[in-house]
């Protein structure tokens, strides 16, 4: 009654409003579970914000996107550091972690536009040089990698792995227009070119219509220079070439390698001898025990076109000789198998003939003294001024060893040939080219070894290194010397300098510039170059790091601008070929379906990992989630 009056009927009793038992005003409110204390409840409830629907679900909202971005911000992380995500992502919502393919994807590939847009603002409008090599992957596509090599805003040299590109075919112009769209698409100009710097395969550096040629169209001044460690390398292997005795002794020592290593129980029984061999030595003296010392090796194979593994392959059978020659023997005499028998015969009165051991040290030192060369050249920040140095060094340590080390070297070689029971010539007879053949009037034994296999060896060499680093054919790298900082600046030369910058690089000096360079030069001579502080400095690349130190380089403006132009040149092409071996880490044997972009990305993340934890990981959030958004949209 009381609930019909309040609600539907209306009230009109007032004359019980003050009657305890039937006023309806109180009768209506009930116990406290009726439908009047429910309401109160809710009102009371509503009046209050913090409880109010739409702040109960924006709360919930936001706690929800903040764990959102956590999670997503662990998966980042995660590329860089597995450690980071297994805390963060382990109780996360199945729907929440961020791991599909596609999202991953996603984030690799705006991390990696991070990097190269890191890369881009680093180059900045500075003249630049390209590195480009190209080799096939896993799955046997041509992939065609890009090296921006430049001196950055600090005076530092550096090169820049930027991508790596498939190729349908490694045709001059198709390399060409790959490495155009890439500066277009980044904004990088090709004027701004000053060097290329390719492996000497025909299609890159071919004189009219190959790579180098079809740049120099477009930059006249992008001089191509041929990569100089693969110039050892060629020098190496026309050296061994034409001497006989030196193809032959490669020729066998591969095959005495790759006969041992093919087996794991020859291996097993190397490894075996070198223990007894070692045992022996100590219980002699003939060598000491230390950490580290006499470890237990096996045989290296000698590349093919990676002339300093032979040095390797050298040196680890002259350390091995006498495991490698007792397991040969063995085999000689017990082998059941005659056809291996036969082989290991043949094998074993090879490595047994002083002819070998001769060479076996001859190459020894040839290949140490070229090695240091070869591993200089590849250098990440090596600068051509100092690789002609290294080349000069070598020329001269081969030449003294071929006029003053004959004697010193033939003592050492007897040793070893009277410490293994090696059967000697005698060096005073007559010389017979083969025993179909007559003796050569007048020639004997040791003139033999001293002079057709010891000084044609080391003359072949320096011949190949006078012609492949002729100063007379690269008067660039020639006049680039007047720059080098070694012996207190020996080589400074004002003219040669001024020369360099008229002849060579007319785009970045004009006729004034030139006459202001000439001025500089003259304070420059006075100034830094009798400088005892600077004088202490043996490179290029240090001289200029230390001019932006001291804040000479604002006073030489045009010196520093001529010397970042020499830099910038490239050595070698040793850093593309760096990013094919993390290719081939990345694009194994099981993920050799990974596409191309997925494999770019990847490989600059892992290249240059020290700009990837550079990376704000907060712009990464706000451009994947600004992605999603536009995706959504488009739905």
């Amino acid at each position: 009654m009381a609930r019909s009056a309040l609600v539907s009927e209306g009230f009109n009793s007032w004359k019980r409003v003050n009657d305890g038992e039937k006023c309806a005003f109180l009768i209506h409110v009930g116990s406290l579970s009726s439908s009047h204390n429910r309401c109160v409840k809710c009102v009371q409830d509503l009046m209050k914000p913090k409880q109010n629907i739409d702040k109960v679900l924006n709360a919930q909202s936001t706690e929800e996107i903040i764990k959102n971005m956590l999670r997503l911000k662990a998966t980042i992380e995660a590329h860089l550091n597995d450690e980071i995500a297994k805390v963060v992502l382990h109780n996360a919502p199945q729907n929440a972690k961020y791991t599909s393919p596609q999202i991953q994807k996603e984030i690799l590939h705006i991390l990696a536009n991070k990097v190269r847009t890191m890369i881009r603002d680093e180059l900045g409008d500075a003249k630049f040089c390209i590195l480009v090599d190209e080799a096939q992957d896993e799955s046997k596509k041509e992939q065609m990698s890009l090296i921006f090599r430049f001196v950055n805003n600090s005076g530092f040299l550096v090169e820049r792995f930027f991508e790596i590109v498939s190729v349908e075919d490694t045709t001059s112009a198709n390399l060409k227009k790959s490495i155009s769209d890439i500066f277009v698409q980044h904004n990088i100009q090709i004027h701004n070119m000053r060097g290329q710097g390719y492996d000497g395969a025909s299609n890159m550096r071919g004189e009219w219509n190959e790579l180098q040629a079809l740049f120099l169209r477009d930059c006249p001044y992008a001089y191509y220079v041929h990569c100089f460690a693969h110039r050892l390398q060629l020098t190496l292997v026309a050296a061994a070439k034409d001497v006989p005795s030196i193809w032959q002794f490669f020729s066998y020592l591969t095959s005495i390698v790759n006969f041992v290593t093919s087996s794991p129980k020859r291996l097993s029984d190397l490894q075996y001898a070198q223990q007894e061999e070692i045992a022996y030595m100590l219980a002699i003296g003939e060598c000491e025990s230390g950490t580290g010392a006499n470890q237990i090796g096996t045989l290296h194979r000698p590349g093919a076109t990676r002339w300093s593994s032979h040095y390797d392959s050298v040196r680890n059978l002259i350390d091995m000789y006498a495991a490698t020659c007792k397991i040969l023997g063995n085999l000689s005499e017990n082998e059941p198998n005659g056809t291996i028998r036969g082989e290991t015969c043949g094998l074993c009165n090879m490595i047994m003939s002083f002819e070998f051991i001769f060479v076996l040290f001859l190459m020894e030192k040839i290949l140490e003294t070229t090695d240091i060369l070869c591993q200089a050249l590849q250098n990440k920040s090596q600068d051509i001024v100092n690789a002609l140095k290294f080349v000069s060094t070598t020329k001269v340590i081969l030449l003294k060893f071929r006029e003053d080390g004959w004697d010193e070297f033939f003592v050492k070689v007897k040793v070893f040939c009277e410490r293994h029971n090696i059967e000697m010539p005698d060096m005073s007879c007559g010389y017979k080219v083969n025993r179909y053949c007559q003796q050569r009037d007048h020639v004997t034994v040791e003139h033999h070894y001293h002079y057709d296999i010891f000084n044609a060896a080391i003359d072949f060499q320096v011949m190949e290194l006078n012609y492949r680093f002729s100063e007379a054919t690269m008067e660039l790298l020639a006049l680039c010397s007047a720059l080098d900082p070694t012996d207190s600046f020996k080589k400074f030369n004002m003219g040669d300098i001024c020369k360099l910058a008229s002849k060579f690089y007319p785009a970045d000096f004009t006729q004034q510039e030139i006459h202001a360079l000439r001025v500089e030069l003259e304070h420059y001579q006075l100034d830094i170059v009798c400088d005892h502080e600077f004088q202490q400095i043996s490179t290029l690349s240090a001289l200029y790091r230390e001019m932006i130190v001291t804040k000479k380089a604002e006073s030489y403006v045009m010196i520093q601008r001529l010397i970042r132009l020499v830099l910038t040149l490239p050595v070698s092409t040793a850093t593309a070929e760096r990013a094919f071996s993390s290719m081939k880490f990345l694009k194994t044997a099981r993920r050799n379906k990974m596409d191309d972009d997925l494999l770019s990305d990847c490989m600059i993340l892992y290249i240059e990992r020290q700009l990837s934890e550079k990376i704000d990981l907060e712009s990464v959030i706000d451009e994947f989630y600004t992605l999603k958004s536009r995706r959504a949209q488009l739905k």
